[in-house]
């Protein structure tokens, strides 16, 4: 005598409910794997196109009267950040070395060593900009002396605006070397 087999689980027809509800979850999974994928998506693609959107312009910093300053002198000067936020509190302010060549003609170099980035120094004595990390030297026109830095120190944009010198200011992407 054979004993009859039910059929397993999966073989058996599937009932129209038990279809309405697997495609209903199914929908519904889909549908909430899409929203969260779009989710997490939504500041990627912010990041990627930022910079396509933003604007920046720059700015003049005032950063003293002319008369201020002495021909032939190099002073240390500071004005606010390129890029400030309202957060930044001491952090807004950066600064320059300002030299006056003349009357009317103003120098303003960034105040980073242009091999790693450390500051530099002014050394009145000697008329020479020194890096104290590795010896890196700079002219009083911003050119390398000596040591290992491969370019002159970066210039600011100066002028005279109603008596009174600004620098050019604007934000600057990292660089990486």
């Amino acid at each position: 005598m054979t004993a009859k087999t039910n059929p397993p689980e999966s073989r058996k027809p599937a009932s129209p409910e038990l279809l309405s509800r697997r495609a209903f979850l199914e929908r519904v999974t889909f549908i909430l794997g899409g929203i969260g994928t779009l989710a997490m998506s939504v500041p990627l693609v912010g990041y990627v196109l930022a910079p396509v959107f933003k604007n920046d312009v720059p700015k003049w910093r005032p950063v003293g009267k002319v008369g201020d300053f002495k021909v032939g002198e190099t002073v240390a000067i500071s004005f606010d950040n390129a890029a400030p936020l309202p957060w930044d509190g001491q952090t807004g302010k950066t600064g320059a070395w300002l030299r006056r060549n003349s009357e009317t003609e103003f120098i303003a170099f960034a105040l980073t060593c242009t091999h790693l980035g450390c500051p530099v120094r002014w050394m009145a004595s000697a008329e020479l900009f020194m890096c104290p990390c590795h010896g890196g030297v700079y002219y009083k026109d911003g050119s390398v002396a000596a040591g290992p830095p491969p370019k002159p120190l970066p210039r600011f944009e100066t002028r005279i605006n109603n008596g009174v010198v600004e620098v050019k200011t604007q934000p600057v992407a990292i660089q990486r070397s």
